[in-house]
């Protein structure tokens, strides 16, 4: 069953809302039950505020307990400040009114418990070969002192599986490193360019193959949003849930284009910190970009690669993924998901290992404050944000130019490219 509503031509009402919460509370059963909600943490758009308000009134009262798990991944930890702007009231020592409010500890080992295993077998077929390895799958295990689980978290194009939401909030929102690193990889062997804004992706369903391992019940409210509000909400079982709110983001965050650009401004948004977040600037442009085009990522308040793995970063640099697949000894010990990003933001090319030569599709510029000699050094072009006029890249589409004013969960594709 899938309950919901939603519309690419307008925006669901307060009521409306209420109304499919108010479905999801009466399907759970929830009296007397501890309840468990997972959401994003603040690098997606999310009115998170209303949602809390909303899920309080329906399961607070009802519920023997009701508390709240941010689905970091590896995200920085959130403190209390960010976490009181997250839910919109105040969270002191992790604790809004009668509701927990937790970071997923993802940096502490005790944290997981053992699901199980996805076998080779499985892994080999989901991946067509790309992996011949099993997966071991590990979760918070926080989730078992509770009766019921809901995820709660927006849908946008994704560049590791294709859409994000539903069961990526457990995998890898609150999984252990094995199964976050294995599955990012597979995304980048397959590649961002063919894989974001598509339904049907190996690392969805290994996703899925994953939470299957999970004994909780585990319902999901699926949110199709914008910063002007709520398009969509489906409230179901994960998988068909997120079915139904992934075809309405299709139709509202992909932008269908006759000509691809030569050079693209991206404006990152204050909610990507780091460039581990606003890497998304390329990924959601990269499919409409021509060969030897240009992606400035203008982002003047980020000052830092990432919080979590910039040190690995600084190891490595940005490079193609056959730079690490036809070198894979030489980085064997990086962790995955630090090579997956690496390759999603520097996107298609290819590397000759005989001449050590890496020929990249699309020129990445940073504007940002992270310095000049950091940039050459991580084999990203360097522009001084500063210098950056958005008036000057207004307004250009006819030269091939294209300014995006709040980039990062827009996703711009190209109507007659293959596949497409």
């Amino acid at each position: 069953m899938v309950a919901g509503k939603g519309s690419a031509n307008r925006l669901l009402s307060r009521y409306e809302v209420q109304q499919i919460v108010s479905v999801a509370a009466d399907d759970l059963k929830i009296a007397g039950k501890r309840l468990l909600i997972i959401i994003p943490d603040g690098t997606r758009t999310m009115p998170m505020p209303l949602m809390f308000e909303l899920l309080g009134n329906e399961f607070g009262d009802r519920a023997a307990s009701c508390d709240f798990l941010v689905a970091l991944g590896t995200h920085p930890l959130m403190d209390d400040k960010e976490l009181s702007a997250l839910v919109g009231r105040p969270v002191v020592n992790g604790r809004s009114g009668s509701y927990k409010v937790m970071n997923h500890r993802w940096d502490i080992a005790a944290t997981f418990a053992e699901l199980g295993v996805i076998s080779k077998e499985e892994v080999t077929r989901i991946s067509a070969g790309l992996l011949q390895e099993a997966i071991p799958v590990r979760i918070n295990r926080t989730i078992f002192e509770y009766d019921r689980i809901l995820i709660c978290g927006p849908v946008f194009p994704h560049e590791v599986v294709g859409f994000s939401g539903g069961n990526k909030y457990l995998f890898p929102g609150i999984a252990g490193p094995e199964i976050i690193g294995t599955t990012h990889w597979l995304g980048a062997l397959r590649e961002s360019y063919n894989i974001i804004g598509t339904y049907s992706t190996p690392v969805r369903e290994l996703i899925d193959k994953a939470a299957e391992l999970v004994n909780v019940r585990v319902a999901c409210l699926a949110l199709v949003v914008s910063e002007q509000g709520i398009s969509g909400l489906y409230y179901g079982e994960p998988k068909q849930a997120w079915r139904a709110a992934a075809e309405l983001s299709a139709q509202t965050h992909i932008v269908w284009v006759d000509k691809p650009f030569r050079r693209v401004l991206s404006v990152m948004p204050a909610l990507y910190s780091d460039l581990w977040t606003a890497a998304k600037g390329m990924y959601k442009v990269e499919p409409a970009i021509a060969d030897g085009g240009e992606v400035v990522i203008f982002a003047p308040h980020v000052s830092e690669v990432s919080y979590t793995h910039g040190l690995e970063i600084d190891k490595v640099g940005y490079h193609c993924r056959d730079y690490f697949v036809k070198q894979s000894e030489k980085f064997k010990l990086i962790p995955r998901s630090v090579l997956a990003h690496s390759t999603h933001l520097r996107g298609k090319g290819t590397y000759d290992s005989s001449t050590g030569r890496e020929w990249l599709r699309v020129m990445v510029t940073l504007a940002t404050h992270i310095p000049e000699e950091r940039c050459r050094r991580l084999n990203l072009n360097y522009c001084d944000p500063g210098c950056v006029s958005l008036q000057e890249w207004r307004n250009r589409e006819d030269e091939g130019i294209k300014l995006i004013p709040r980039a990062g969960e827009i996703l711009y594709r190209l109507k007659n490219a293959a596949g497409s």
